[in-house]
């Protein structure tokens, strides 16, 4: 159970180290968990409305005057992004982050 924000962070950091386990590892398990108490963690602390993500970025760009070139030149390449608004690729769990900053 993460009770802090600090064990949150903790938590977070060490999901990034093992993003990448490979299935059927204890790093793959240990990821796993993390990914449980991340999210229940999060859903404890911001109570977000149910909003298709990309439509959420699409709107908050349109609220700051941002385009597609704005957004890269900040969260990464135009490639990336415009994959993402055209829903050809997911977002990640840093550009959530950076979007979210």
């Amino acid at each position: 159970m993460l009770d802090t924000s600090a064990d949150y962070e903790r938590a977070v950091q060490r999901y990034e180290e093992l993003k990448y386990a490979y299935k059927s590892t204890n790093e793959h398990k240990e990821k796993m968990l993390l990914v449980h108490l991340i999210a229940d963690y999060e859903s404890k602390l911001w109570d977000l409305p149910d909003v298709d993500p990309v439509e959420m970025i699409k709107i908050r760009m349109q609220d700051f005057g941002f385009n597609a070139t704005t957004l890269a030149k900040e969260y990464g390449d135009k490639g990336t992004v415009s994959k993402v608004l055209n829903y050809k690729q997911s977002l990640s769990l840093t550009m959530i982050r950076k979007f979210s900053e």
